[in-house]
Formats: C-alpha cells, sequence, structure tokens
C-alpha cells in the first residue's frame, strides 16, 4: 500500500512539475498568455490563437468541448507512462500513467513544438467531430472521442432501433435493439473505448465513424453483422430511443443530455472539425 501510496503522490509532483516548466517557457516567448485550469473552464473559448492543455486526452477533450474550428490545440502530456516502471512494479499493480493519444508534446519537446508553432513550420490537423440532433436539434457539444447512448442505470436494458441514412433516405436496414447502450466513435475514437470493446482503429483523419451496439442480449443480434459498422461521411445515423428515460454520453461520463422514450437521434460526422496538433506518428 506504502509503494502505490509513493507512486500516486510522485504523479502528483511530476503533473504539477509540468506545468510549472510549461509556464516558464512560455513566460520566456514574446506572446501573451493566460493560465486557466481544468475545473475553471465552463465557457466557450474565443479570441486566442492557441490553446495549450497540459495533462493527458481528458484534459485536450474538455477543452476542445469549448473550441470551435478555428482554434488549435496542443496537448502536453504531463505525466507519460514509464515502461521500465511497469515493467518493475508489474507484480505490485499497474504502474501506467497518462497515454496521452492526442498529445504531441511533453516536457522534453514543449519549447521546440511551440516554436514551430509560432514560426508556422508545423500546422494541425482536423480531427472529425461528431454533431448530434435530438429531434432534429442540435446538442451544444460535440464528441471528438465517442458518444454512447445508454439507460442512466448500466444494469438496465436499453431498447432501441436504428439505421443508416443517405441523402435523408435509409441505406441500411433498421436494426432493432435490446442490450446496454449504442457507442459511435470518431477515427481519434476509436482507439479508446471502441477498441476495447472489439472494433478496430480506423485512420486518424478519417471522415467515418465507427458504431456499435453494446453487449446484445440477443444470441442471433450478438452475431450479427448489422451490429458494428461504419457511418461513412456522407451518411448519417437515426436511431430512435424506446425507454422511459436515457442519456447521450459525449466523451465519457462528464458531459451528458438527457432523452426520453420516442426521441430520435441523429448522429453524424457533420461538426466543426477540431485543429489539433498531433504525434508525428499519427499523421503518418
Amino acid at each position: 500500500m506504502a509503494q502505490i501510496l509513493q507512486h500516486l503522490e510522485n504523479r502528483c509532483k511530476v503533473h504539477k512539475d509540468a506545468i510549472n516548466f510549461c509556464q516558464d517557457i512560455l513566460s520566456k516567448k514574446p506572446i501573451e498568455w493566460e493560465p486557466v485550469f481544468r475545473n475553471n473552464l465552463s465557457r466557450p473559448i474565443r479570441n486566442v490563437d492557441l490553446v495549450v492543455t497540459v495533462g493527458g486526452d481528458g484534459t485536450l477533450l474538455q477543452a476542445g468541448h469549448l473550441i470551435d474550428d478555428s482554434i488549435p490545440v496542443l496537448g502536453v502530456n504531463s505525466d507519460p507512462t514509464r515502461g521500465e516502471e511497469v515493467d518493475m512494479l508489474s507484480n505490485e499493480f499497474d504502474a501506467s500513467r497518462s497515454k496521452g493519444y492526442l498529445c504531441a508534446a511533453t516536457v522534453n519537446n514543449f519549447e521546440q513544438l511551440l516554436d514551430n508553432i509560432l514560426e508556422g513550420k508545423t500546422v494541425p490537423s482536423n480531427l472529425s467531430r461528431i454533431l448530434i440532433r435530438v429531434n432534429s436539434k442540435s446538442l451544444p457539444t460535440f464528441a471528438l472521442n465517442d458518444i454512447l447512448i445508454a439507460h442512466p442505470c448500466p444494469a438496465m436494458v436499453s431498447r432501441f432501433s436504428f439505421k443508416i441514412k443517405s441523402d435523408g433516405m435509409p441505406c441500411s436496414p433498421l436494426v432493432n435493439c435490446r442490450s446496454s447502450g449504442l457507442r459511435v466513435s470518431t477515427a481519434a475514437g476509436s482507439s479508446a473505448a471502441m477498441l476495447s470493446a472489439g472494433g478496430f482503429i480506423m485512420p486518424i483523419l478519417s471522415h467515418d465513424l465507427q458504431y456499435m451496439v453494446r453487449e446484445p442480449i440477443s444470441p442471433a443480434a450478438a452475431t450479427s453483422s448489422l451490429i458494428h459498422g461504419l457511418v461513412k461521411s456522407d451518411q448519417s445515423m437515426e436511431a430512435m430511443w424506446f425507454c422511459k428515460e436515457g442519456f447521450v454520453y459525449i466523451d465519457g461520463s462528464h458531459v451528458f443530455f438527457s432523452i426520453q422514450n420516442g426521441d430520435v437521434i441523429e448522429i453524424s460526422s457533420k461538426a466543426p472539425a477540431l485543429k489539433v496538433f498531433l504525434p508525428p506518428n499519427l499523421v503518418y
């Protein structure tokens, strides 16, 4: 137990040191900047040329909810996983730190990458986001990773149907479901929960969406090719909810919107893209 506590204390210190390091670097540059703690992020971010997030993918995702398609984001992974540490402590506990899949920087390359951005030598990539409409009304938040449509209680069965549409017309059979919910991911989110559930990783710059019915109850449904597939960039998914209550969860459990029996949820990749400076291994 003492070793675990020491590990957690070290992680906290490494994260705080990274914040201080990035602030020191920013202070040396001929730019104006303002620090904002993650817990204080609540209003749209406007009138800035760059957003730097220091943390992990969760911090970048939260900031992304408040940014339109005009402001690029640079993610700094403040506490990267250390392979030798994971190996050394594997018999004691999981010593994994932050994955930082979408974070291009760490303290080791932050200044050089920042200079390249300020000099225009490095450009951001456009990552697709999910647009969600409930009864033809757009939700105010776009999803960068994924959405989950489910009952508020995970132990309850979700009842819903869906079909794929193109140019407003159905282009797939209607799929009726009794399961624990429906997950839809972007290309950026395909390496997260979607992959863990048995999905596949998509090219990071793809504009398609990947969907999967979670834990279908019917044995026949579990083997059906219709419960897992793609919504192409020129298509949309239309789902109808048949439970008394439900939620649309956006990029995790912190952001969600209520739905009720009979609601129609339209899902597409027609949301404004998010400009993100990505690690080179994701782009090339």
